[in-house]
């Protein structure tokens, strides 16, 4: 072996530790999917950005699926209350509108639990809940009496 190179799992290793502990794999997976639907991709010599946004498929449009349309209301009440939300300052607009966004994300938890049967869709809904209702709560502590 070359001096140089490190193995896959030393990889791991030294992410997880640059991580606090490792994290949440939860939340982890869901970085890791966000950032590979919002990087640029290259295929022929051609740059491209992210996939445009199918609201349709997201519960907005009238090709809306049942699953879709099971979390329409949470996220449209989600959209409305961060379009709402404001701040003197870019430090209360950004906790004003992460409270709502945090809020949202647990009231669509709410509906995985009570309509999905997957145990494991079901473990991440409920830790979704206790993460987002933690940091809703420190946010709420931040922020400046008004």
């Amino acid at each position: 072996m070359r001096p140089y190179a490190i193995s896959a799992l030393s990889l791991l290793a030294l992410a997880l530790a640059a991580c606090e502990g490792g994290g949440d794999p939860v939340q982890q997976a869901l970085r890791d999917a966000s950032s590979e639907r919002q990087a640029a991709t290259v295929v022929d010599g051609e740059v491209s950005g992210p996939a445009p946004v199918d609201h349709a498929a997201m519960g907005h449009g009238p090709a809306a699926t049942p699953g879709n349309q099971a979390f329409a209301a949470s996220e449209t009440e989600m959209h409305r209350l961060m379009a709402e939300a404001s701040g003197e300052t870019v430090d209360q607009a950004y906790i004003a509108k992460m409270i709502a966004h945090h809020e949202g994300a647990v009231a669509m938890a709410q509906v995985a639990l009570r309509e999905s049967q997957d145990p494991e869709i079901r473990r991440m809904a409920l830790a979704v809940i206790d993460a987002q209702t933690r940091e809703i709560a420190e946010m709420k502590a931040w922020r400046p009496a008004q």
